[in-house]
Formats: C-alpha cells, sequence, structure tokens
C-alpha cells in the first residue's frame, strides 16, 4: 500500500467537484478551495472525486471521451491565469502533453462540427488521413488553440488546488473508469486499442451477467480492449493513462476490478447482457506493466459485486486495498464481507458510494425486516441510524473511511447522485452553499478524533 495515503489511519469525504458548480462560478476556484479547508478544519485528510475527464451523454464521468483531458465545465472563470504573462507554463503545459492534446482538441472539434459519433464522420477523418488532418488543423487553427488553452487552465487550476490540498495536509483520491466511450478521443485516435468492427463500432460490449439484482445483467455499451495487442506492446495505452491519473492524484481507484481478472463480453447488437460470456483479462501481467513504472502502486481495487476467488487473488498479490460498503452488510447473514467485523485493514470502508442511495433515503427504503437487522446489529433506533452508520465506518479496522457529503448533511434520496441502469436525473446534485458549517467540522473534529483518525 502507498505510504502517501494509507501510512495511517485516515478519513475522507467523497465529493464530486462538478457538486461544487455554482451560477456565477466553476469548481475549482475558491469553492474547491473552500471545501479543502473545510475538510482539514473536520479532520478529514482525503477528498476522493470521480473521473474528472469530459463526460459523454448524460453527464456520466464513467462514459469518458478522454482519460487526459480534463471537464472545461469544471473551470473556475474568474480566476483564469493570463497565458501571455505565463507563456513558459503554457508551453511547458504543451509539451508534457503532446502525446494527447492535438489527437483530443481535433477530435472534440470534429465533435461539435459533425454532431455525429466519429464512425459516421467523412472518409478521410474517420480514417484519420494525415492530410485531411493537417487540413482542418489549419483550417481552424485558432478554434484548436483555444481548445488546448481551455486544457491548459484546467491543467493549471488543478495544479494550484492540488498545492493548497497539500499545504493543508488533505490528500487527493482519484478515480480511473475501467472503460471509455465508444465515441472517445481513445478508439478514434488508437483503434487497435479496443475490438472494434471494421467502420469503428465496438464489436463487443462490455456489461456484467444477470445476477440478483438484475435479471438481464447490465449493457453498459463501453468498447472492450483487444488484450493482445495490448500485451505486444506493453500495455502502452494503460501506462499512459494511469500515469497521467498519478500526476493528478495521491491516490486512484480502478473501477470495476474484477474486468481485469475476467470481464464480460456481450456481442454488439445484444438485446441485453444475458448473450455475454466470459472472457479471460491479462490483469497480471498488466500490474507487473504498472509495477515496473511504479513499484508501490497508489491504487484502490473497487471490488464490489460478486467476486470470484481469481480477482481477490488479483488484488491480494499487488498489495491492492478492495472496498466495504456498510449499505450492502444487512442480508441477514454474519459472515457478509461488508459487516464491520469482518473487515481488515487493507480495504477502504463506505457507508455508501456514489452509486448507492444517501445512507438515509436508503434506509428509509427498506423493508421492516431488514431494518430490524440494522437496527440490531448497530444497537440503535430508527431515528439514530444514519449517526450509528457513519461511527461504524469511521470505528472500522479499515485504513481509510469515507463518508460522503450527503450523509454528513443527513440528506435523503433527494440528494442522490446515481442510479445504476439509469438514464436521467443522475449526476446534477449540487452542494448548497453554506452546507459545510464550522459547527458541523467541530462534530466531526471530534469523531475523526475518537476514531484515531487524525494525526
Amino acid at each position: 500500500m502507498t505510504d502517501r495515503v494509507l501510512d495511517r489511519r485516515r478519513s475522507g469525504v467523497l465529493l464530486h467537484p462538478t457538486c461544487l458548480i455554482g451560477t456565477e462560478r466553476g469548481a475549482l476556484g475558491a469553492a474547491a478551495r473552500g471545501f479543502i479547508d473545510w475538510l482539514a478544519q473536520a479532520g478529514f485528510s482525503v477528498w476522493q472525486v470521480l473521473p474528472l475527464g469530459p463526460p459523454g451523454g448524460g453527464g456520466s464521468p464513467y462514459w469518458a471521451r478522454s482519460d487526459f483531458a480534463g471537464h472545461v465545465a469544471l473551470i473556475d472563470r474568474s480566476e483564469l491565469p493570463d497565458p501571455a504573462a505565463q507563456r513558459a507554463d503554457y508551453e511547458a503545459f504543451r509539451n508534457a502533453s503532446r502525446d494527447w492534446l492535438d489527437d483530443y482538441v481535433l477530435f472534440e472539434a470534429l465533435a461539435q462540427q459533425f454532431q455525429r459519433p466519429w464512425w459516421e464522420w467523412p472518409p478521410e477523418l474517420r480514417a484519420r488521413e494525415p492530410a485531411a488532418r493537417e487540413r482542418v488543423a489549419h483550417e481552424r487553427a485558432a478554434d484548436l488553440e483555444q481548445r488546448r488553452i481551455e486544457q491548459w487552465y484546467f491543467d493549471w487550476q488543478w495544479r494550484a488546488l492540488r498545492r493548497h490540498a497539500a499545504e493543508r495536509g488533505v490528500r487527493l483520491f482519484g478515480d480511473l473508469p475501467i472503460y471509455v466511450a465508444p465515441d472517445s478521443v481513445s478508439t478514434w485516435a488508437q483503434p487497435q486499442q479496443f475490438r472494434l468492427l471494421p467502420d469503428g463500432r465496438p464489436a463487443l460490449l462490455a456489461g456484467v451477467p444477470p445476477d440478483y439484482f438484475s435479471a438481464d445483467g447490465q449493457l453498459w455499451g463501453n468498447p472492450l480492449y483487444d488484450w493482445q495487442r495490448a500485451q505486444q506492446d506493453q500495455f502502452a495505452f494503460w501506462r499512459a493513462r494511469l500515469a497521467v491519473q498519478l500526476r493528478r492524484f495521491d491516490l486512484v481507484r480502478i473501477d470495476h476490478f474484477r474486468g481485469l481478472a475476467a470481464y464480460w463480453a456481450v456481442p454488439a447488437g445484444a438485446q441485453t447482457a444475458r448473450e455475454g460470456h466470459w472472457e479471460p483479462a491479462p490483469g497480471q501481467a498488466l500490474f507487473r506493466a504498472l509495477q515496473a513504472d511504479l513499484p508501490q502502486l497508489p491504487l484502490v481495487a473497487e471490488d464490489l459485486g460478486v467476486i470470484t476467488a481469481d480477482v481477490d487473488a488479483l488484488r491480494r498479490e499487488f498489495g491492492l486495498p478492495g472496498m466495504r460498503v456498510l449499505q450492502f452488510g444487512f442480508d441477514g447473514s454474519g459472515t457478509n464481507p461488508h459487516l464491520p467485523h469482518n473487515y481488515s485493514s487493507d480495504v477502504v470502508a463506505y457507508a455508501g458510494t456514489h452509486d448507492n442511495d444517501t445512507t438515509l433515503g436508503w434506509f428509509r427504503s427498506l423493508g421492516a425486516q431488514e431494518r430490524t437487522r440494522v437496527e440490531f446489529y448497530l444497537r440503535s433506533d430508527p431515528e439514530h441510524v444514519l449517526e450509528s452508520m457513519l461511527r461504524a465506518t469511521l470505528g472500522s479496522v479499515a485504513q481509510l473511511a469515507i463518508l460522503s457529503v450527503a450523509d454528513l448533511l443527513q440528506l435523503g434520496s433527494e440528494a442522490r447522485f446515481n442510479t445504476p441502469g439509469t438514464a436521467q436525473g443522475n449526476w446534477s446534485w449540487r452542494l448548497p452553499p453554506g452546507a459545510l458549517t464550522p459547527a458541523l467540522a467541530s462534530v466531526h473534529t471530534a469523531l475523526n478524533r475518537i476514531y484515531g483518525r487524525t494525526e
């Protein structure tokens, strides 16, 4: 485990930066600094966010158009640097980003022009013919340069934010989606990394098989990797996408970790995920390649769902903490791994994640039998279940405990951030102005102190 974040007992808060966007200001200026200051005041030393890349349709940060670019809606435009005065910094950013920046700005400019996925563009642009790209680069030079500057703004503000966090003892915890969106700069610029049809559309789609929660499984629609090609180039694509995350964060969560041991592959055109099948992934070889770049991998494995022995063995072989979610613990079994008495120190403990209802909303939705189990386990009455859930998470042996802002504010289902399997009404919740008060900070300072999560 990394010695920068998991070197001692810590606690953190999950809040995606889009929740800080106001009517007049973006997220990455005063709003984010104020949130970091509140975290430090409240005894929290980790801020967990979701992927920062530009989202695709529906606003999902897991439908990534780029793993390398930043979501420009997060930029605080009242605090922009001057490109002329900071020319050296801008040029340094361009040089450091040359492997992805020009492809990205060209992709977004063409996407805006054609308003269609890239496999429906004119053939010469779909195939990235050099003459066609040079023509567009010349004709739209000013537009492309402005898009580069926008990415520099994002990078500038994120670097400043990371310095601010470090000065206050707050670590940044990021998130890397396992897959990219089908209509993304990655599939356009590096189609050889994916299992695509000749026209560029996915040949096989990502998802998960039928289970207790979904009779048809889940059909996500992301393209799957060509792992044979990835092994031939020593996982260059994965090494590059992780490297940029580790320049932004102290710790990174690998989303859907089980897909790196084996993944569910659904043929294109299938109506449901039922039509899929399991295929093996070269997870061991991948992590050995990543470890060659960084021996102590500062990663967390999102190992939720039905986890088989091979997935757990892969996580343990490379010393990656897993995840435990208290809301998942109350099926009536005392051996449920999500109950705190079954935790080990090498997990990250949550009451709920961004995919769960808020803890208050979750508890209110339970049937009578499940409510009784929760109250009995926590030795709590209904009025204090939320507080008891947060205390159980903080008091567990997990080295890192993460609470959501909605739970800190004791909010119900109206503050739910995402409902998996639905396309509408997600990713839009905003933190109410002034909600994080000094009085609330004092409460959590005491809790973090009593559970040994402050220095």
